[in-house]
C-alpha cells in the first residue's frame, strides 16, 4: 500500500515537533498520520492525540537510548522498553485512558511499519492494555432535561434574546435527537426540515459515517424560531448556528451554556452538554424502548458500548431477553 507522504505540519500540529526522531523515522510518521487522516478519516482531535502521544514515546525513547531515534531503533523497540515508558508516564500521573489510548497509538503506528513492510514492531502488541473502571454516565432527570429548552430560565442573563434561542434549540437537538455536540454543531441548515415538513435529520457522526435521525416537531420549531432571530444571513449551505458575530458557533459556548443552566436548576457537574445525549439513551430505555435501535440511532458501532453507556445492567438485559424469546 503506497501512502503520500504530506509535510507534518500539515498532517498534524504535533508533527513539528518530532525532534526526536530521525529523518527516516519521521518520513515514516508523516505518511502515517497522512494514512490515518486521508484513509481512516480519523478525526483531527484523535490525529492530534496519537501524534502527541508518539511524540512523548519518541522523546522518552531517545533519552533512554541517548540519541535521535532511528527507523530501526524503533522496530527493535522490545516489551521493557515499552512497559518502562508506561511506567513514565504513570510517574506523571497520567490516568488508565490515556494510556489506553497511547498504547493503541503506537500499535496503530506498528502496524502501519509492518504493512509498508518497514520492519515488524512485536513488543507492542505483547504489551497488556491498561485497566480501567468502568464508569457509568450519569442522566439528567427528565424534568430537568426538558428544562434546559426553556429560554425563559436564563431570562435574567445579559444576553440576546436570539442567543438565549439558539441556545436552547441547540440544548433540544442534544436531548431530543441523541446528538453529540459536534453533530449538532455541524448541521447544516440545509440538513434542519421546517416544522411540519419532515421528521429526520442527517448527521455526520465519528468517522465520517452519517445517519438518519428522528427528530421532535417541537424542536424543530425551536430551531425555526432562533433562525427567525438570528441577525445574521444563514445560508443553506452554511452551519445552522453561528456565534454571536455569525461566525461558526463554538463548542465552548454550548458548554459555558450549560454551566450557568446548572447554576439556575441546581444541578451537579455532571450535568454536561454530552450528558444530555447519555439522558436521551437512558430515557428511552427506561420507557421501554429497544436497545439495538438506541444503538443505531446513537451511531454506536458496537451493542456492548451502547450498553454501557446507557448504564444497562444484566438484570436488565434478562428481563428484556425473558420477555422477546419465543421461548422464554
Amino acid at each position: 500500500m503506497m501512502v503520500k507522504a504530506v509535510p507534518a505540519t500539515e498532517a498534524s500540529p504535533q508533527g513539528a515537533q518530532l525532534t526526536c526522531a530521525a529523518p527516516d523515522l519521521l518520513a515514516e510518521i508523516t505518511r502515517w498520520l497522512s494514512h490515518l487522516r486521508a484513509e481512516r478519516r480519523l478525526s483531527p482531535k484523535t490525529l492530534e492525540a496519537y501524534a502527541r502521544d508518539l511524540r512523548q514515546c519518541l522523546t522518552f525513547l531517545s533519552e533512554h537510548w541517548g540519541g535521535l531515534v532511528t527507523l530501526k531503533q524503533f522496530a527493535g523497540i522490545e516489551a521493557t522498553d515499552v512497559r518502562a515508558f508506561m511506567s513514565s508516564r504513570r510517574a506523571d500521573d497520567i490516568g488508565g485512558r490515556s494510556l489506553m489510548r497511547a498504547l493503541a497509538g503506537l500499535r496503530s503506528f506498528g502496524r502501519f511499519l509492518e504493512r509498508e513492510g518497514k520492519g515488524k514492531v512485536g513488543a507492542l502488541s505483547a504489551i497488556r492494555a491498561p485497566k480501567i473502571g468502568k464508569s457509568l454516565p450519569k442522566p439528567i432527570q427528565m424534568t430537568s432535561a426538558r428544562q434546559m429548552t426553556n429560554a425563559d430560565i436564563r431570562a435574567g442573563e445579559n444576553r440576546e434574546p436570539w442567543i438565549w434561542a439558539r441556545d436552547a434549540a441547540v440544548m433540544a437537538l442534544l436531548y431530543g435527537s441523541g446528538l453529540r455536540i459536534s453533530e449538532a454543531l455541524g448541521l447544516k441548515r440545509r440538513d434542519v426540515p421546517l416544522p411540519g415538513k419532515g421528521d429526520v435529520i442527517v448527521v455526520t457522526g465519528k468517522g465520517n459515517k452519517t445517519r438518519m435521525v428522528p427528530v421532535l416537531q417541537n424542536v424543530l420549531a425551536l430551531v425555526q424560531d432562533y433562525v427567525a432571530m438570528c441577525p445574521h444571513m444563514i445560508a443553506q449551505d452554511g452551519a445552522i448556528f453561528v456565534g454571536a458575530r455569525g461566525g461558526p458557533l463554538s463548542p465552548r459556548i454550548i458548554q459555558l451554556t450549560m454551566e450557568r443552566l446548572r447554576g439556575a436548576l441546581g444541578l451537579p457537574d455532571s450535568a454536561t452538554p454530552h450528558a444530555l445525549r447519555h439522558s436521551f439513551a437512558t430515557h428511552l430505555l427506561t420507557r421501554g424502548g429497544d436497545l439495538r435501535a438506541i444503538q443505531e440511532l446513537l451511531g454506536h458501532s458496537s451493542l456492548s458500548t451502547t450498553q454501557i453507556y446507557t448504564g444497562v445492567d444484566a438484570d436488565r438485559l434478562l428481563d428484556v431477553y425473558k420477555t422477546a424469546h419465543p421461548r422464554a
